[in-house]
């Protein structure tokens, strides 16, 4: 009876072992994400010194969590529709003249324990103009 529960021992071990474990297992690597287009930024400049500028950003493949980005840093966005985003410039960034380049970010989706989703994929740039 011994050698008996010995040998599942050693069996129900490699069995483990050859799983994995009971704490490991693989993970599938995020597949990439739905890439956002920018064809139109309207307004596309503003003078130096404007207060609060609404900027429309118009496209295709926004996701309902898309990010319009203003210099890099994502500004709070609304989404409108999957063509559609709207933004508010504060005047802080509209003091002094030059350009910034304006893009578009939907973000990765979560894949769980096993990973998987979807990675974040950001668009082309466009550049507004701050006169």
């Amino acid at each position: 009876m011994k050698s008996l529960a010995t040998v599942l021992l050693i069996a129900l071990s490699a069995l483990a072992l050859a799983c994995g474990g009971y704490g490991s297992h693989s993970t599938t690597p995020p597949a990439m994400g739905t890439v956002p287009n920018i064809t139109e930024l309207v307004p596309n400049n503003a003078n130096a010194g404007s207060t609060n500028v609404v900027l429309t950003v118009n496209g295709s493949s926004f996701n309902s969590t898309a990010t319009i980005n203003w210099k890099g840093a994502a500004l709070t966005t609304t989404y409108v529709s999957a063509a559609q985003l709207m933004a508010t410039i504060p005047n802080a960034d509209l003091a002094a003249s030059g350009t910034a380049a304006v893009t578009v970010t939907n973000p990765g989706t979560g894949g769980g324990i096993y990973g998987g989703g979807t990675s974040p994929e950001t668009s082309n740039s466009m550049t507004f103009t701050i006169n």
